[in-house]
């Protein structure tokens, strides 16, 4: 039998189509996939319509020989997918006793009857193997159609994440037949895209004719630059190995610029710093509105070393809260490096943390001027071993001023801890 080695996922449901769920499914399958050198060569979002599933299951099954459908499983009438598959591959449905057994016990476990919709969930296509759910009614379903395999799994994550991870040390090992593909995500701020991409263009040569070839994508996204890193290899440790030696290089060349190598983002890797050296950190936020203080608490853990987070939009707060006196801002106005000190300093010496961090600025659409355009930000950072501040320009709307304002400061905070001169246990 031919391995599998193309595969094709089908996100299905039509709140999938919404602007408020988004489908995070689709790339779990994925990472998967890619451990057993199986390649996902596209990926769809199709609503409850009968016709457009149909329509994408036939696409799929005509261009890959994995075709994996998550979602429509349930018991109501717009959970179609069972029933669309059956009908593309001429089959039909039977109702698998077990399945249901298995459905009222879970419900008289609760101390209910089963409705007679949920008998819908242990319809199955004639031949197909029943994937176990432990968290859920829809059981999922592996179909072989030839050389080629359907498989379909329930859309809720808690459901479909230990299937997929079942089918992955099984029936998907069993037929996988590429070289794994190990990717690794290198995180970057401070330079831009193009500067990225220049200064790594030496290296991408040398990485096409390595023994295990890496390929590179570089990923402009808001405050930051993603180098995606992704090696074929004969097993997961050589592709580990090569990429080991690919991230050396990128650090040898980019040096400071690059603050994870583990696909960690910048509030996880502050917070792990802060952690690791037993220090503690407040923040006086003006534009950034609490912002630095909420994505460091997005951290679990951060407990450890987040103290407080003040927001001083106005003079009068930044002077009353953290001491900040009334002359510099009339002298030197409120967005000013003499203010974000004074802040970053203010703050600090109020919560007796070790770091102090203030941020002031314009974040739009109005309220700049000839000197200080909309998107000037001014951030500070104070340590027992002295104060640092910089003068940022900004571009694009309000949000995305506050985020870029965001990032720089946890990113000051980050130089400032991997500085050999900053004391432990301050």
């Amino acid at each position: 039998m031919m391995p599998l080695t193309r595969a094709a996922i089908l996100a299905v449901g039509s709140e999938l189509l919404t602007p408020t769920r988004t489908d995070t499914n689709s790339l779990f399958i994925t990472e998967q996939l890619n451990l057993l050198g199986i390649d996902v060569v596209f990926k769809s979002v199709i609503g409850d319509d009968r016709r457009e599933l149909e329509h994408g299951v036939r696409s799929g099954l005509a261009r890959v020989d994995l075709l994996v459908c998550c979602g429509g499983l349930g018991p109501t009438d717009d959970d179609l997918t069972r029933v669309v598959v059956a009908d593309v591959l001429g089959r039909s449905l039977v109702e698998d006793e077990s399945i249901t057994a298995r459905i009222q016990a879970r419900f008289q476990g609760r101390g209910l009857s089963m409705p007679e919709i949920n008998r819908r969930q242990a319809m199955v296509p004639v031949g197909a193997e029943i994937i176990a759910n432990p968290n859920g009614t829809a059981p999922g379903l592996w179909i072989e159609e030839g050389e080629q395999v359907i498989v379909l799994l329930p859309g809720p994550p808690r459901e479909l994440k230990p299937m997929v991870r079942a089918l992955v040390s099984g029936l998907l090992r069993a037929r996988a037949g590429g070289e794994p593909v190990v990717r690794r995500v290198i995180r970057i701020t401070g330079r831009s895209e193009s500067h990225t991409d220049e200064a790594l263009q030496p290296l991408y040569g040398e990485w096409a004719r390595a023994s295990v070839p890496i390929a590179a994508t570089i990923l402009a996204s808001l405050g930051q630059i993603e180098l995606h890193l992704s090696a074929h290899a004969d097993s997961r440790a050589q592709a580990e190995v090569a990429l080991n030696l690919a991230t050396d290089r990128v650090l040898a060349v980019l040096g400071a610029v690059v603050y994870s190598t583990d696909g960690r983002g910048l509030e996880d890797v502050v917070g792990g710093l802060l952690a690791d050296r037993r220090l503690t950190i407040a923040a006086a936020e003006s534009c950034t509105g609490g912002l630095i203080m909420s994505r460091l608490t997005d951290v679990p853990g951060s407990s450890r070393y987040v103290e407080r987070g003040v927001v001083v939009y106005s003079n009068r707060s930044k002077t009353e809260l953290l001491g900040v006196p009334e002359e510099v801002i009339a002298s030197h106005g409120a967005v000013s490096e003499p203010v974000a000190i004074a802040m970053a300093e203010g703050i600090r010496s109020r919560s007796g943390v070790d770091i102090g961090v203030g941020v002031t600025g314009i974040a739009g659409p109005d309220g700049g001027t000839a000197e200080k355009p909309v998107g000037t930000v001014v951030i500070a950072v104070a340590s027992p071993s002295g104060s640092q501040v910089r003068t940022f320009r900004f571009v694009g709307g309000r949000e995305m001023v506050k985020f870029q304002a965001s990032q720089a400061a946890l990113d000051m905070v980050r130089r400032m801890l991997q500085d050999p001169g900053t004391p432990r246990e301050m």
